[in-house]
C-alpha cells in the first residue's frame, strides 16, 4: 500500500493493467489501485511524462509500477503489452479499458477517418484489450475486467455520434463477455460516468455556460472527480464485488435521469 489516505489492501498481491492512465480518471484509478497494494501498469500512447512520472511517485512510495506506451486498437501491441506485464510481474489480475477519445461533431460533418478512430479506440480497443486479458486470466484462474464507458451508451447526445455509438456497442460488449467469461471465473462491468473535470472535458469547464448548465441539470449540483470514478473501479476490481458481472455503474451524480443537451 502506497501514498496517502485511506487503505484496505483491498487489491494486496494483485497485478493491473489501466489503459489511458496518464491522466484523468485513469491516472487517478492506476493512483488509488497502487494504494490498495496493486503491481500496477499505467498504459499510455499520450501524455507520457505523466504517465512514467507516475510510475517513478507510486514506486517511490513504495509501491510496484511500470509505465508502457501501447496504441490499444493495434492488436500485435496489445499483445505485446500484455506479454510484457506477465514478464515482469507474472500475471494480470485486473484490466481497466479506460483509454479513449472524445470530438464534437456534427453528424453530417463526421467523416470516415473521424468514424474509424474513435470506434477503434473506444471499442476495439477495449475489445482487443479484453480478449487478451481474459486468455490469460483463463490460464491464472479468473479476474475482473472494468471498462470505463460513459452515460452516452444508454442515451444519445447531439454532436456526438460517433462516441455515443463506440459505447453503446462496449455495454454489449461488456454483457456478452460477462456472459461467456463467467465459467472462468473472470467478472466484467462497465463504469458509466458523467460530466467528470479531466482533460477530456477541458471545452466543457473552460465555458461559463456550460459549467454553470451543468450544476443546474445534474441533481447532486456539481461535476464530478476522477477520484470518485476510482472508488467505483476499486469495489469492482475487488473480491467486495464477487458477486457482481454485467452490470453497468453510473458515476454521474444522477444526470443519467435529466438527458437534455447542455
Amino acid at each position: 500500500m502506497v501514498g496517502p489516505g485511506s487503505s484496505l489492501g483491498d487489491l494486496d498481491g494483485k497485478v493491473a493493467l489501466v489503459t489511458g492512465a496518464g491522466s484523468g480518471i485513469g491516472y487517478a484509478i492506476a493512483e488509488r489501485f497502487a494504494r490498495e497494494g496493486a503491481a500496477v501498469a499505467i498504459n499510455y500512447l499520450d501524455r507520457g511524462d505523466e504517465a512514467q512520472a507516475l510510475a517513478r511517485d507510486l514506486a517511490a512510495a513504495g509501491g510496484k509500477a511500470t509505465a508502457l506506451e501501447a496504441d490499444v486498437s493495434d492488436a500485435v501491441a496489445v499483445t505485446s503489452l500484455v506479454a510484457k506485464i506477465v514478464e515482469r510481474f507474472g500475471r494480470l489480475d485486473v484490466l481497466v479499458n479506460n483509454a479513449g477519445i472524445e470530438k464534437s461533431q456534427p453528424l453530417l460533418e463526421i467523416d470516415e477517418s473521424s468514424w474509424d478512430r474513435t470506434l477503434a479506440v473506444n471499442l476495439k480497443g477495449p475489445f482487443l484489450c479484453l480478449q487478451t486479458v481474459a486468455r490469460q486470466m483463463k490460464e491464472s484462474g479468473g479476474g475482473s475486467i472494468v471498462n470505463i464507458s460513459s452515460i452516452h451508451e444508454d442515451f444519445p447526445f447531439p454532436g456526438y455520434t460517433p462516441y455515443a455509438a463506440a459505447k453503446g456497442g462496449l455495454r454489449m460488449l461488456m454483457r456478452n463477455a460477462a456472459l461467456e467469461l463467467a465459467p472462468l471465473g473472470i467478472r466484467v462491468n462497465n463504469i458509466a460516468p458523467g460530466a467528470i473535470a479531466t482533460p477530456i472535458n477541458a471545452a466543457t469547464l473552460a465555458d461559463p455556460r456550460k459549467v454553470q448548465r451543468l450544476q443546474e441539470i445534474v441533481p447532486l449540483g456539481r461535476m464530478g472527480k476522477p477520484e470518485q470514478v476510482a472508488e467505483v473501479a476499486l469495489f469492482l476490481a475487488s473480491r467486495r464485488s464477487s458477486y457482481v458481472t454485467g452490470s453497468t455503474y453510473y458515476v454521474d451524480g444522477g444526470i443519467i435521469r435529466y438527458a437534455e443537451p447542455l
